[in-house]
């Protein structure tokens, strides 16, 4: 490591080479199942050369480098820990299709002609609007030079359409406040 720290490649290569056997029998023995000794062992050599200059060449090596291999696996057990906290089981796994018609059927939503119903219903502003910026996905700015239309205006337009869409598609009646709109 002395020689490695003077700059000498050729010993830090064979440095690393010596020193994955100990971080992987210091990894194996203190391993928590659902862990890879693998991956714990990457971190370890990563963080070993980004800490390599901390090293006091007058010091043992081998305690030195457990140090950082025992704190990078407990790492990795938080890291776990926090990972599976915030997993669910899915006790199975639902199929979906590449075919469109396999798809669109889920609780009478996704008809196809439906929403090309409810969107030709709508006022002439908002079906451009809803158009233009939800189904051809261009930015407000984009939509502007191509209608014409103020930003502002393409902005309250497609939000009125969407409201109308969503009341349409779900069988909801407007509030008297989204009718006033």
């Amino acid at each position: 490591m002395k020689a490695a720290q003077a700059g000498d490649g050729a010993a830090y290569a064979q440095l690393l080479k010596l020193a994955v056997p100990i971080i992987t029998r210091v990894v194996s023995s203190q391993h928590p199942y659902g862990l890879e000794i693998d991956d714990i062992v990457q971190d370890v050599l990563l963080s070993l050369h980004y800490v390599r200059h901390t090293y006091d060449p007058g010091r043992r090596f081998i305690p030195w480098l457990a140090t950082i291999a025992h704190h990078r696996l407990i790492d990795a057990q938080r890291r776990r820990i926090r990972i599976t906290q915030n997993e669910d089981a899915v006790p199975e796994l639902l199929e979906t299709f590449s075919d469109d018609q396999t798809n669109w059927e889920v609780a009478g939503q996704g008809d196809p002609e439906l929403l090309k119903r409810a969107i030709a219903d709508l006022p002439i502003g908002q079906r451009h609007a809803v158009e233009l910026l939800k189904l051809q996905e261009l930015s407000l700015k984009e939509a502007s030079a191509v209608s014409g239309i103020s930003v502002a205006a393409l902005k309250v337009a497609a939000h009125r359409g969407m409201k109308a869409l969503r009341a349409r598609l779900t069988g909801e009646a407007p509030s008297t406040k989204e009718k006033a709109e």
